[in-house]
């Protein structure tokens, strides 16, 4: 018996979907609904205004009407990850009553918590053919935001599923002087020190010299180097393996937006991730994050999309802003939101509007037999771009040169990972 399931990036729904109604987007939500389950990113926070903007938000305040969770419904989706950097952009408050919304729905959900244990717990969603298991977490956030556990005497604190990248900036010997030099005349060094003194800060691992927050050691090459954090990981870990036990097909989603030399190339430790949680059981690894497409691994006979970029991009369509968005942004505040993008843009100069590579994308609809990975058929996906901002968006199935050059860039993408598609028109497709 074969089951299918549909994959999809980042989900920034604002406006009513019409899935079932509009013919510009019905034939791909058609085919999404045609799959045994179907899973998104869940890039808004379904909060309907409820909460205090945040202070540190992942960038633009992504609050959403709660109705979006119906319509991602209604579109075929059954699947949600919770964990982006954009999870606390309203606070607790927000995030709590966003959780709320999609419990009193019955969906399944990952990736965010009121406390730490339960943002690192799996959902699950039974079909007919087969039961589903998510894990859900992220790398890209401000600290304090990723949820807390709870002790014996004090409750948790609500957020995402953390996976910190522990970094690491390997210098040369003179270059290290100069750093250690830089840190002793700004008495950056001395006020190290004190802190170690009063009991505030502890000593640095052996071969390591902290500088303003960045962990400093010598190497034989100038480099930045990233890996998932020991402990993370290991929570992580501890839930795929029971998601494997616990259901068919176990996916794991990560929200990152960290990139290697090129935006479309991951991270290493993003890499480092996804081998080790299908070593742990995981079935597949679906990546999110940069709002643009990375290539595809098969390691193991196990899929790893490394991010599958924008879904639904309307975020120039978000209804309010907090003060300290015009702020960052610097513009005035008698702007309303769409003129605040505008300015933000210079009418579609910069930013997204100005990179096609943001509004191309792809739905990947992974084939199981018996539970095992038998293909994977690759859907191009355009969202619109050169139309009206309040149309542009929406996806839509790519079809003639504009399928040929998305499933082409993809193809080549996933090269770097000896990944090899065959492309037969609009389609393209991987065979175990």
């Amino acid at each position: 018996m074969t089951t299918t399931l549909a994959l999809t990036g980042d989900s920034i729904l604002q406006r009513r979907l019409q899935s079932t109604t509009d013919p510009v987007v019905k034939p791909l939500f058609d085919l999404i609904r045609g799959c045994d389950a179907a899973f998104t990113n869940l890039e808004v926070l379904p909060n309907d205004y409820v909460g205090d903007p945040a202070f540190d938000s992942g960038g633009s305040h992504f609050g959403a009407p709660s109705w979006v969770l119906d319509d991602l419904v209604e579109a075929g989706f059954g699947m949600f990850s919770t964990a982006t950097n954009h999870t606390l952009d309203y606070s607790i408050k927000g995030l709590e009553y966003a959780l709320d919304q999609l419990d009193k729905r019955g969906l399944c959900h990952a990736g965010a918590g009121r406390h730490l244990e339960e943002a690192r717990r799996a959902a699950y969603l039974t079909t007919p053919k087969s039961t589903f298991g998510l894990v859900a977490c992220g790398s890209t956030y401000t600290k304090g935001q990723e949820a807390a556990r709870q002790t014996h005497a004090m409750q948790g604190r609500p957020g995402l599923n953390p996976l910190w990248p522990d970094s690491t900036y390997e210098v040369t010997a003179d270059q290290m002087a100069v750093v250690q030099n830089m840190a002793e005349g700004l008495g950056l060094e001395k006020f190290r020190q004190l802190r170690i003194g009063t009991g505030f800060a502890f000593e640095a691992p052996e071969g390591i010299f902290p500088f303003n927050g960045m962990n400093f050691r010598i190497g034989e090459e100038t480099r930045h180097v990233r890996r998932p954090n020991a402990k993370d990981l290991a929570a992580i870990i501890r839930w795929v393996e029971e998601t494997k036990l616990a259901s068919d097909i176990a996916v794991v989603s990560i929200h990152a937006h960290e990139h290697a030399t090129e935006k479309d190339e991951p991270a290493d430790f993003i890499v480092e991730f996804a081998h080790a949680v299908i070593d742990a059981g995981a079935d597949l690894v679906v990546g999110h994050g940069p709002h643009l497409l990375r290539g595809m691994e098969i390691y193991k006979g196990k899929p790893v999309f490394y991010s599958l970029g924008n879904f639904i991009g309307q975020n120039e369509m978000v209804r309010m802003l907090p003060g300290e968005s015009y702020d960052r942004f610097r513009v005035d505040d008698g702007l309303t939101p769409t003129k605040l993008y505008k300015e933000r843009t210079q009418d579609d100069q910069k930013g997204f509007p100005s990179d096609r590579r943001y509004w191309d994308t792809i739905v990947p609809v992974c084939h199981f037999e018996d539970d095992c990975l038998i293909a994977i058929d690759i859907h191009p996906v355009s969202l619109g771009l050169g139309e009206k901002r309040h149309l542009r968006g929406r996806p839509r199935l790519a079809l003639g040169q504009d399928a040929g050059e998305i499933l082409g860039r993809f193809a080549r993408l996933s090269e770097v990972f000896d990944t090899a598609l065959t492309i037969d028109g609009h389609s393209a497709r991987w065979s175990g």
